[in-house]
């Protein structure tokens, strides 16, 4: 497989990150300065609602394309915004923030070559993970994955971590069937690959240290409850209307933006 990779791509979808997208973007530079293939940042700023974009666009690289739109859409439609507008043969994504640690994005790597997988989660639950996580959150993890596992046939102990890397070739398959931009993406883009035959999805540990202060990201309450929805929508897509199969093509509403030019 080593041969055949030639180009990383990682994404990094950014929301109200103004005090700390330059650090951001340094860190995940340092990070990929050190792997052995060529690659591309690409930060996608999701809503001028701040200073993000100016700050993201003061880091000089030939190797960063900071890109953005004036509407705050959500993560996924950030994520996938983001991953329509990359070269790389491996596409990878990592949250603004850094609560877990860019190294991740090495080991993610890694983890795709020695298992020559279609998909690596970064997983709070792997147990070489370091997580400073509530343990009130890990119940409802715990609770909700299994779930998701019963429903889907998903064999995945943490969908939601902010840090995943897929072959571009998955991407180019799901990226056109996906219903959800705002909050559950993370389980539709892993349930719809698994239902489309890509099975070699695999687990590596992360370094998390959750940040107790930052309302934006999936920590709250209102959040929760609007992933959850989405799941439910979800589930009833995958195994009732069975919308992401190809005979329902004409359905499937395809934002131009957010799938992969030819």
């Amino acid at each position: 497989m080593k041969n055949h990779i030639h180009f990383l791509s990682v994404v990094i979808p950014a929301y109200l990150k103004e005090k700390t997208i330059t650090q951001d973007i340094e860190r995940v530079i340092e990070v990929l300065d050190r792997i052995r293939y060529d690659y591309e940042i690409v930060v996608v700023v999701d809503g001028r609602e701040d200073r993000t974009y100016e700050e993201a666009k003061k880091i000089k690289s030939k190797k960063v394309k900071v890109i953005s739109y004036k509407k705050n859409r959500g993560k996924g439609y950030a994520v996938r915004y983001g991953m329509a507008r990359t070269r790389g043969d491996l596409i990878a994504f990592i949250d603004a923030g850094m609560e877990i640690d860019p190294n991740g994005i090495s080991m993610i790597l890694e983890h795709m070559e020695w298992y020559n997988a279609d998909i690596i989660v970064g997983s709070k639950r792997h147990p070489a993970s370091q997580v400073n996580y509530p343990r009130s959150r890990k119940i409802i993890s715990w609770l909700y994955q299994l779930f998701v596992r019963f429903f889907t046939g998903l064999n995945v102990r943490d969908t939601q971590a902010g840090l995943k890397i897929y072959k571009r070739r998955v991407l180019e398959a799901v990226l056109p069937r996906l219903a959800v931009k705002r909050y559950a993406f993370d389980l539709e883009m892993l349930a719809v690959a698994n239902h489309l035959g890509f099975k070699k999805i695999y687990e590596a540990p992360i370094k998390l240290n959750y940040n107790f202060t930052d309302l934006t990201h999936a920590g709250t309450p209102k959040w929760m409850l609007n992933a959850f929805i989405d799941t439910l929508a979800i589930i009833y897509r995958l195994n009732f209307l069975h919308y992401y199969d190809d005979k329902n093509k004409k359905r499937w509403y395809s934002d131009p933006r957010l799938i992969f030019k030819k």
